[in-house]
């Protein structure tokens, strides 16, 4: 899998498991179970991770709903 946005905002996960959800990729959502070692304060980020060979789709469809400034960098090899 790999790691294509890292982000401390619960609504722009929410959001973009929506997206993912809709379009049948698999995805993960991991450091979410941290917050409760770290009092729900939301200082660690949580990371959305998709299987390799869907990342080019996830990414595309994240940049069209406009959230291509929350990308990580480009796909790696």
């Amino acid at each position: 899998m790999r790691e294509i946005i890292r982000t401390t905002d619960p609504v722009l996960i929410s959001f973009i498991e929506n997206i993912l959800k809709e379009a049948e990729i698999i995805y993960m959502v991991a450091d979410q179970n941290i917050s409760v070692m770290e009092g729900s304060i939301g200082a660690f980020p949580r990371r959305i991770l998709v299987n390799d060979d869907q990342e080019p789709k996830a990414r595309s469809l994240l940049e069209s709903a406009e959230l291509g400034g929350d990308l990580l960098s480009n796909i790696t090899n």
